[in-house]
């Protein structure tokens, strides 16, 4: 299919129906995300954009600025740069020596962070010196992925696609870290089918659904240490944790079973749907966003050294989650229902080992 140039290359990702496992009684079908020319996120940096330069927000040749540690930044970064801006990127010690390559062969400055906040993490220090640089640069767009309107509203396309390949979709499975991708989904899918169910996908020791922080997890590209505005628990059913180890497990079961490379949030959003896929009514459709490629993890999650070091290389991945509240304190497999009025934050939690 012939694309007018590389920004028009983004979008229209293959969508796949996976094999799983005898199991199954329902059809899980992956967006295969990853394969827009650098990830899921080459999408909200289109959108963002070209909605800014649309209502004259960022004038030609004006800088933008943004906190990634990943594919946010490598879509910031094609778009950009394509388009004539000068990006920076604010990112942390966390990023990969793969993606900081392919910034800074873009054009991008991109500046790291030296320490995390004390109360916000990673997430907070990259904040601090984001506002620096807008300071420093007057004029500057900060797409703010995780509260731009625009970072959900890239997805509408995505659900169209859907849409015209396989009709209405029964359940989403996503993850979640800006909240973009599962939210803005999720609302254009419920325009064709009210009662969808909405399945939020995330990592223990990642506050948003009310966990305690730990900032020393392993996994990328889904969790936080803050709970972004575009985060819109209203649209969601339920969520599931999965930990380090069991997040790596199944990206690698993801590679060898289906043939997919692809990083830990698709490993997670697969061992969830595929677990769903033997709960549900036959023929019921699921669609499971898969929105990183494991390239970035050759070193992490595809090495058995890493694994040895960072003593994740049981892989253990259980055949089913633990059901529980949702104040819970978890630390493996589990999930449970999202209160109707969104997600509280409780104090006092209960340990489930």
């Amino acid at each position: 299919m012939l694309r007018q140039d590389i920004v028009d290359a983004i979008g229209k990702t293959p969508l796949v129906k996976l094999r799983l496992n005898d199991r199954a009684t329902g059809q899980v079908y992956a967006k295969l995300e990853l394969l827009n020319p650098f990830g899921m996120k080459d999408r909200v940096a289109k959108h963002a954009i070209l909605e800014a330069k649309k209502k004259g927000i960022l004038p030609d040749g004006a800088p933008i600025i943004e906190s990634s540690s990943g594919t946010m930044a490598a879509g910031v970064a094609i778009v950009g740069t394509y388009l004539g801006h000068p990006v920076h990127i604010v990112t942390d010690p966390r990023i990969d020596p793969i993606t900081e390559a392919k910034l800074t062969s873009l054009g991008c400055q991109v500046h790291i962070v030296e320490k995390m906040s004390p109360d916000r993490g990673w997430q907070g220090s990259r904040l601090e010196l984001l506002h620096r640089l807008l300071e420093e640069n007057p004029g500057a767009f900060w797409p703010r992925q995780y509260e731009n309107p625009d970072n959900p509203g890239a997805y509408k396309e995505l659900a169209q696609e859907v849409i015209a390949d396989i009709g209405t979709v029964d359940i989403l499975v996503a993850a979640v870290g800006s909240g973009g991708s599962l939210s803005g989904t999720a609302r254009a899918l419920k325009a064709y089918n009210p009662d969808l169910k909405v399945v939020a996908v995330d990592a223990t020791g990642s506050v948003i659904f009310g966990q305690p922080d730990r900032p020393s997890r392993l996994q990328g590209g889904l969790g936080n240490s803050l709970v972004a505005p575009n985060v819109d628990f209203a649209v969601m059913d339920q969520i599931h944790w999965l930990n380090d180890e069991e997040a790596f497990a199944a990206t690698l079961q993801l590679a060898q079973e289906e043939k997919i490379f692809a990083g830990n949030s698709s490993g997670s959003v697969y061992a969830v749907a595929r677990w769903l896929a033997s709960q549900v009514e036959a023929g019921q459709k699921i669609l499971a966003i898969f929105p990183d490629r494991g390239d970035r993890y050759v070193d992490s999650i595809y090495s058995e050294a890493y694994r040895i070091e960072k003593g994740v290389n049981r892989l253990h991945l259980p055949d089913e989650p633990v059901a529980v509240a949702y104040d819970t304190v978890v630390h493996s497999w589990s999930y449970a229902s999202i209160p109707a009025k969104g997600a509280e934050q409780h104090e006092e939690k209960t340990a489930v080992r």
